[in-house]
């Protein structure tokens, strides 16, 4: 165990000994300081020092990463915190405890499929957003700062503020996952300013216009879409309910439509209006598939429409309609026709009003109506 004065002149020239694994040199300046050679060349710069009278060691850096001075005065601080009575290897031991958010993510997403209706919406989140800035770093090694600025450019670069509001509730779910199952306490995301936006649409389809994307419909490549699209209009169902109903689902004789798990965890009954079941006696059936709204080359649900109802749209001359808008309208139609809020929340599968609230849109003539009824209700010649 060589101890002598350790520069950085010597430490640029030092080598292990001939036949040894490898050949530690101590510094006869700074106790416990030392370097260790292996036969391969590699070169690590360490400090020794004493915990419950306890001799331990901690490598500090591999030579030529850092300058023999940095090196030194990191020493210096690895036995000053000894002395006052802490565990440097512990706290190294401590910290890689902490796993990286790319472990943290994995645990979220096998947590998330085993009860999400949503997960693939979860998983595209995590994947294409959080993982790629954040899978690399240990937990606590991610800082609200860093974060708020990390959101902040995901909306200027054009994300939709409804899109980076649910990367900002993922992220923090990770977190609070992590402190239920006790591998970090602490959420550098729950404190992050919330952008306040209004995402609610008024986008209503006219008769002319829904007439009109009817017919574009029909012109599709997709021969499934006509009587997708529509019957989304006359029921006001969720795409992901429609796309994935069943024959078994449909009563023909009592006109109903039965959904055992919808969005809000909750079966429901859809009633089926003429119109919608006069679309139904046009669905081709086809042999051993339970499917209503089949892909006819594979006979299994579709698992999005976007490109051929975006064509349709194009060519109805409707850019701005949205999908979801069909169930907009729907509810719009029956605002319109005096039904009330609350059977309309029962005929949308909403548990509460306030959710059918941002649907109740009333038209200009329907007001109006509205207005001259209630003049002449009163019946006074002013």
């Amino acid at each position: 165990m060589p101890v002598l004065k350790i520069d950085a002149a010597f430490c640029a020239i030092a080598q292990c000994e001939p036949g040894k694994k490898k050949t530690d040199y101590y510094s006869n300046t700074q106790t416990g300081f030392g370097l260790e050679c292996r036969p391969s060349g590699k070169k690590t710069y360490f400090q020794r020092y004493m915990v419950d009278g306890k001799l331990k060691q901690k490598a500090i850096a591999a030579y030529g990463e850092i300058t023999f001075d940095q090196a030194r005065k990191a020493g210096q601080r690895l036995r000053s915190e000894a002395v006052l009575g802490g565990d440097p290897s512990a706290k190294q031991a401590k910290r890689i405890a902490i796993p990286l958010y790319r472990e943290l993510a994995h645990q979220h997403l096998t947590h998330a499929a085993s009860y999400q209706r949503s997960y693939d919406s979860t998983r595209r989140i995590i994947h294409n957003h959080v993982l790629p800035r954040w899978g690399k770093l240990r937990l606590d090694e991610i800082k609200q700062q860093d974060v708020t600025a990390w959101l902040m450019a995901k909306r200027q670069s054009g994300l939709a503020p409804a899109t980076v509001e649910k990367i900002r509730i993922m992220f923090s779910r990770s977190f609070e996952l992590a402190r239920q199952w006790q591998l970090f306490d602490g959420n550098p995301v729950k404190y992050v300013p919330r952008v306040k936006f209004n995402n609610a649409r008024e986008r209503y389809l006219t008769s002319d216009e829904a007439n009109a994307l009817k017919l574009a419909c029909e012109c599709s490549a997709n021969p499934q879409l006509k009587h997708i699209v529509g019957l989304l209009l006359l029921t006001g169902a969720r795409k992901s309910e429609l796309l994935k109903a069943k024959w078994s689902e449909i009563d023909i004789d009592k006109r109903t439509w039965t959904l055992n798990m919808t969005k809000n965890g909750r079966g429901r009954h859809v009633p089926l209006s003429q119109a919608a079941m006069d679309i139904i006696g046009q669905l081709p059936r086809y042999p051993d598939c339970p499917w209503l709204l089949p892909n006819p080359q594979t006979l299994l649900p579709f698992t999005d429409i976007k490109r051929s109802f975006m064509e349709a749209r194009k060519l109805a001359g409707l850019d701005d309609v949205h999908i979801h808008d069909l169930r907009h309208s729907y509810a719009s139609a029956l605002v319109n026709a005096g039904i009330n809020l609350y059977q309309i929340g029962s005929l949308l599968g909403h548990q509460n009003v306030a959710s059918t609230q941002r649907y109740a849109h009333v038209d200009s003539s329907t007001l109006m109506a509205a207005a001259e009824a209630g003049a002449a209700k009163l019946n006074v010649n002013w």
